[in-house]
């Protein structure tokens, strides 16, 4: 027990040693510490020896003091602690590792000024030039590469120079990034290629872009990641777009590895748009394959294809390449096509629903499937065509029949699809397009194939489904666009079907033809085969004896006229479509009684379209009679600026042929060809040759001197060159008095001189009036090339419009003699109003004085003309003296002389003149 000034001492009670008494047992090494304050003495004892024993009986008591000192120093003996650890935890560790961690920040320096200089350089927006950002597409960080080719397309859209000048090195740089494992830079790269490069690249040199393209491409194609090899495919459909020569020089491959990627099944059901853009690249390929496709304007496009300069080679294949690759290329890809195909029919069967990725998926592989086939039969008959130049010694491709047991039996079987009726329209529409374009594949077949009768009705039904719902859809792009795959095939289809189907046919198809647009291209696939079956040779193939195919015939023909007037000329593709099929109905009638007869009957609805100015004028056409409105129509059209040199010379040429079969009175075709060269309107007015390209592109002078041509040459083949100079000479005598342009005179004079003889056929009383307007004519063309041309170079100028005025003189002296008579008497009234002082009389006087010398000159240059003039010195002296008259009244002239006769200076006496004229 403590006292109380040793409890103060020890501490408050309630600590842990607060009122605590300590005994030491007299046993060495044993220590108890009691709580006094809880425990009574008596009861301490008690207690303690309890713990005592107890301690004995469990052996944790030392038996004696030694053994437990003992026990206390193997203790402290001890260096190293056994720790047992649990299995899966990690072990610490060891205390003596060393921390190897570094830890450090950057520190961003400012560039120094010299450095950073960058004035007057193209740079982007973040001030990078195009080859710093060339050199960070290289970079070991994916955000830099990406953030180089953003930089890359808004310097080049800012700077399009840089791309001009660096485009190789931009090439070269940037077909590293088409493996680039990052899917954004693979993205960015695509959009900059697509929007950027290859734009501004397209009119370059081909060769050297796809030779560095293609094979980072197929590098691609064979990488490890799925991803890429997938985008590569959309490099290959890029470079494709604008490089079609680029599958062709690598058809092989570029096939090889579309077979191989689509053997792959690992991705067809994880991601379809992946799928889809593979597919969209390979129908882009195939669509460059020629085909045995049938076009609207083949004529068009071979006269265009004619007039290409050998520099500039189409895109397309031309017949010197070999095909063969191709052909076994795709006969291995087809299988596989269509195992594709049967993948995705499984998930279309369960459900009414087509997403949209299986339904562009399913319509793509359709598309290539057709465009092969299309291929296949193009081998066929171009072989047949070779076979036929050569006599047979070519070798002929054979359609190979296991093409049409895999198509029959993996995807033909399959049709329809769907019944669309039972569908929604988005869904109906879809199914609709598919089970179109397995339609299309079966009719480009259909020659070597046998099908069931079951599955050959199913595809007769839905033509005449197709046709049928086109006038009430005729608004629906969707309809309108696979409605043209199918129209090209009726007319082999109908002449294989039997004749309940033909009626069937033939009545919707004209239904088809007479609701759709006029403007429409349905209306031009009708219009090509109502061509086709109109005027085949086994025309009865196509139509029964029936009275039904007889009304179907009848209303095509009569919609033509009223087809053409709603076109007018605002469309001249469909305008020019229509008028070629009446021509050639028209060449046609003459073996065809039907045919005649509703030609003829076609023409007077025809009047209201020629009474327009048509801007493509094609309108040489063959008929049967002329009417004086329609002959003012034509000649409407063919006096109109606009209308071609060739279609004018074509017009002449189609109307002398209706005059030669006896379709025009002569009366009538001389009156129209004379109408052409009275009222033609030559531009410019003036009469010199123009000096200047843009002079030349609004000058129609040479359009107006070789319809002179055609006409004079029409003249002389009518028949009677006496009869038709009669009515000729009474044209132009008419025309002479209301004094026309030169132009028009020239060509009026051209005309007669064709028919004219030597001597001449000219009455008197013609001599006199042509004679009076020859002198006024000569010395205009002279004037007018005067003041448009030097005076070295109106020599050349003026020989056309002198020529034909020198065929006359040579074969009518009487009227040569007139026309110098009446020259001699115009120097008289320039004298006359000399002497009178009349304003503007010296001007008039020194010009007209000037032309007449001219003409002089210019006969005098002609050997017939010139020997001609020694006939007549008479006239040739009173000219002269008339001249030396004026001399002594305007001494000025004498410049004029010289000018115009560059001979001596010092020759003033009347004999050196005379000499000198």
């Amino acid at each position: 027990k403590f006292s109380n000034g040793e409890r103060k001492r020890k501490g408050n009670w309630g600590s842990p040693t607060a009122g605590c008494k300590t005994h030491v047992d007299s046993r060495p090494g044993v220590e108890l510490v009691l709580w006094s304050f809880v425990l009574s003495e008596g009861r301490f004892r008690l207690l303690y020896k309890a713990l005592i024993d107890g301690g004995r009986k469990t052996g944790t008591m030392p038996k004696n003091r030694a053994a437990s000192t003992n026990k206390k120093q193997q203790k402290r003996g001890v260096d190293f602690k056994k720790i047992k650890r649990k299995i899966g935890r990690r072990l610490p560790p060891p205390k003596n590792t060393t921390n190897t961690e570094v830890k450090s920040k950057a520190i961003v320096l400012p560039e120094q000024s010299v450095a950073s200089d960058k004035v007057g350089l193209a740079v982007s927006k973040k001030g990078l030039t195009l080859k710093e950002l060339l050199q960070q597409t290289s970079h070991h960080n994916a955000r830099v590469r990406k953030d180089a080719l953003m930089g890359m397309r808004d310097l080049f859209l800012k700077y399009p120079e840089e791309l001009r000048s660096h485009r190789y090195a931009v090439i070269e740089k940037l077909r590293e990034r088409i493996s680039d494992d990052d899917k954004m830079v693979r993205e960015n790269l695509y959009l900059l290629l697509k929007s950027v490069v290859l734009p501004a690249c397209k009119e370059d040199n081909q060769g050297p872009i796809i030779s560095m393209m293609m094979v980072y491409i197929f590098n691609a194609m064979a990488h490890l990641a799925i991803d890429v090899r997938l985008m590569s495919f959309k490099f290959l459909d890029l470079i494709v777009q604008y490089y079609p020569a680029s599958f062709f020089m690598h058809a092989e491959k570029i096939l090889q590895n579309y077979e191989y990627i689509l053997k792959s099944n690992q991705f067809y059901v994880q991601d379809k748009g992946k799928l889809r853009n593979v597919l969209a690249g390979l129908v882009c390929c195939l669509s460059l394959l020629p085909s045995d496709k049938k076009e609207v304007d083949t004529s068009e496009q071979d006269a265009l294809r004619e007039e290409v300069l050998h520099a500039f080679e189409p895109d397309k294949p031309t017949e010197s390449v070999e095909f063969s690759i191709i052909n076994k290329m795709l006969k291995e890809l087809l299988p596989v096509l269509l195992n594709c195909f049967q993948d995705f029919t499984p998930s279309i069967q369960g459900t009414s629903q087509l997403d949209a990725q299986s339904f562009d998926c399913m319509h793509s592989i359709l598309q290539s499937i057709g465009l092969a086939v299309r291929f296949f039969i193009y081998g066929i008959r171009k072989d047949k065509l070779e076979s036929q130049r050569f006599d047979g010694r070519h070798e002929m491709s054979v359609w190979d029949n296991s093409i049409s047991s895999i198509l029959l039996k993996q995807l033909l079987r399959l049709f329809p699809l769907k019944s669309i009726r039972d569908l929604s329209e988005k869904d109906g529409d879809r199914y609709f397009i598919l089970n179109t374009l397995i339609t299309e594949i079966y009719l480009c077949t259909s020659e070597w194939m046998t099908p069931s009768a079951d599955l050959s009705f199913k595809f007769l039904a839905f033509v005449e489904y197709v046709l049928k719902i086109s006038d009430a859809e005729s608004g629906k792009s969707v309809g309108e666009k696979h409605l043209l795959l199918l129209i090209p095939f009726l007319p082999k289809l109908i002449s294989a079907v039997a004749e309940d189907w033909k009626d069937r046919f033939l009545q919707a198809f004209t239904n088809t033809f007479l609701e759709c647009s006029a403007d429409s291209k349905i209306k031009l696939a009708c219009l090509a085969v109502i061509e086709e079956m109109l005027l085949s040779k086994e025309d009865q193939w196509y139509f029964n004896s029936g009275s039904g195919s007889l009304d179907c015939q009848i209303s095509w023909m009569r919609e033509l006229p009223q087809l053409l007037i709603q076109l007018g000329d605002k469309h001249p593709t469909s305008s020019q479509a229509v008028l070629r099929l009446i021509l050639r109905l028209g060449q046609y009638s003459s073996v065809n009684a039907f045919l005649a007869s509703e030609y003829d009957r076609m023409q007077n609805s025809l009047k209201k379209f020629y009474s327009i100015h048509s801007e493509e004028g094609n309108i040489h056409i063959y008929w049967k009679c002329y009417t004086a409105g329609w002959k003012r129509s034509l000649a409407s059209c063919c006096l109109c600026h606009e209308l071609d040199e060739f279609m004018l010379r074509r017009v002449i040429e189609v109307l002398h042929s209706s005059y030669c079969a006896g379709h025009i009175q002569i009366s009538d075709h001389v009156s129209f060809l004379m109408t052409l060269i009275c009222r033609f309107k030559p531009s410019p007015e003036s009469i010199s040759y123009p000096t200047k390209e843009t002079d030349a592109s609004i000058c129609n002078h040479g359009t107006f001197k070789s319809m002179t041509s055609d006409i004079s040459a029409c003249l002389s083949r009518i028949g009677d060159k006496s009869l038709v100079f009669l009515i000729v000479e009474r044209v132009i005598l008419e025309q002479m008095t209301l004094k026309p342009s030169l132009h028009n005179a020239c060509a009026m004079l051209r005309v007669l001189v064709v028919l004219d003889a030597k001597p001449t056929k000219l009455s008197e009383q013609s001599i006199l009036c042509i004679g009076d307007y020859l002198a006024g004519y000569l010395i205009d063309v002279v004037h007018n090339i005067l003041e448009d041309n030097d005076a070295a170079g109106f020599v050349e100028a003026s020989s056309y419009y002198f020529v034909p005025c020198f065929f006359l003189f040579d074969s009518s002296h009487r009227l040569f003699e007139l026309v110098l008579k009446t020259m001699a008497s115009l120097i008289h009234k320039l004298s006359t109003s000399v002497l009178s002082n009349e304003d503007d009389s010296a001007l008039r006087l020194s010009s007209g004085i000037e032309s007449i010398v001219g003409v002089l000159l210019l006969m005098h240059r002609d050997a017939k003309i010139g020997r001609l003039i020694c006939s007549y010195k008479d006239d040739i002296a009173l000219i002269s003296r008339s001249i030396q008259s004026l001399l002594v009244i305007s001494s000025h002239l004498t410049n004029i002389l010289v000018e115009v006769f560059p001979c001596n200076q010092n020759c003033s006496d009347s004999s050196s003149r005379n000499y000198m004229y």
